[in-house]
Order: structure tokens, then sequence, then C-alpha cells
């Protein structure tokens, strides 16, 4: 009997999942051509081809949405940031080398996420907001401070802090030119302005 009713179970779980993943993506995609305020549940449902009652088995609204999205970009934040910017991997590669390698793994992961740059990117993000997208903001900061921490190991915990804060800020907003540049020509000439921005900066703490 157990055994009998387990596989339902599992096959409408999965099926939940499934369509979760499906909602998420549609959500991204939406926001990444709507921007936030103006993406709805009526067209993340329209892009997910679903019904609205069928997002609202999942969602209450649009904030969960936006929670749940950023809590998958943390996720796979976490995974760039084991895999690519892990301080002890970076230990004996030189500043603009570190620079140019999280700035291109940033940018990478901005292209490949393209709603990611609607959470990330803004500075004037209504309270709700700023909430739902916290995990994803958090893991950025980690991964950036514990690089700088690294890097500078002379400088306290409040200065590395402050530090990482400033640097982020700094890419945050040049992520919107550099993911919405018309060309490779134009996204690679602005990369190398950021570069050469954040890299300033930071020298004046070497």
């Amino acid at each position: 009997m157990q055994e009998g009713t387990a596989r339902p179970v599992r096959k409408r779980q999965a099926r939940g999942e499934r369509r979760i993943q499906q909602i998420l993506h549609a959500a991204a995609a939406v926001i990444a051509e709507k921007g936030y305020d103006a993406a709805s549940t009526n067209a993340i449902a329209t892009e997910a081809g679903i019904s609205p009652g069928s997002l609202y088995q999942f969602f209450g609204n649009k904030e969960e949405i936006a929670r749940a999205l950023a809590e998958y970009y943390a996720g796979e934040l976490t995974r760039l940031r084991t895999q690519t910017i892990d301080p002890a991997a970076q230990a004996d590669v030189g500043l603009d080398e570190l620079v140019e390698t999280v700035l291109a793994s940033l940018l990478e992961f901005n292209l490949a996420h393209p709603g990611f740059k609607a959470l990330f990117a803004r500075t004037d993000m209504p309270p709700a907001l700023r909430e739902a997208v916290a995990p994803a903001h958090q893991v950025v900061h980690a991964g950036i401070a514990d690089l700088v921490a690294s890097r500078f190991p002379d400088r306290g915990r409040d200065e590395v802090d402050l530090m990482s804060t400033v640097a982020i800020q700094i890419v945050r907003g040049m992520t919107p030119l550099l993911v919405d540049a018309p060309d490779e020509a134009t996204r690679s000439a602005l990369s190398e302005q950021l570069r050469v921005a954040l890299l300033a900066y930071l020298r004046t703490y070497a």
C-alpha cells in the first residue's frame, strides 16, 4: 500500500518542481525585458504558458517569485564563488589578473542570467524587493569581502566591508551598460573602463 502510493506522490512532486522552474525561468525573462516594477504575475504566467491560477498555486505574489528567483541566483553565485573566485585559488594571482577574472565571471553570469541585472543593479529598490533579493546580494558581498580580506590582510573587518561595498557599487553601476551593450566591441571597451576604475580604487589601499 505504501509503495503503491509513494510513486504518484513523487511524480506530483517532480511535476511541481518542474512547474516552479518554468515559472522562475519565465519571471527572469519578463523582469529582464520589462523591469521588476512593470513585470506582473499575469505577464509571467503568459510567458510560462500557464494560467494565472496555476501560477498562484506556487507563488502568492510577485515578491514571492522574486524571492525564489533571488534564492536561485544565490545558489548559482555560490557555485561561481567556489569555482572561480575562491580566495585560496587566487592567492598567487596579481591584483590586475584577479580583478579581470572576477569581472569576467560576473559579466558572464549576468549575460547568462538576464533577470539578475534587474534585481542586482537597481539601487532604488522598494523594501519588499530589497528583502526578497537579499540572499543574492549577501552571497556577492561575502565573496568580494573574502577576496578583499585575503588581498589586504592589514585592513580591519569594518574597512574590508566598506571597501567591498564600494567595489560592488562600482560594478553595479556599470552592469546595465555592459549587459545592454549593442555589440562585443562596445562591451569590451566598457569592461576595460570598469577594470581601470576598480583597480584605481583598490590600489589606494595598497
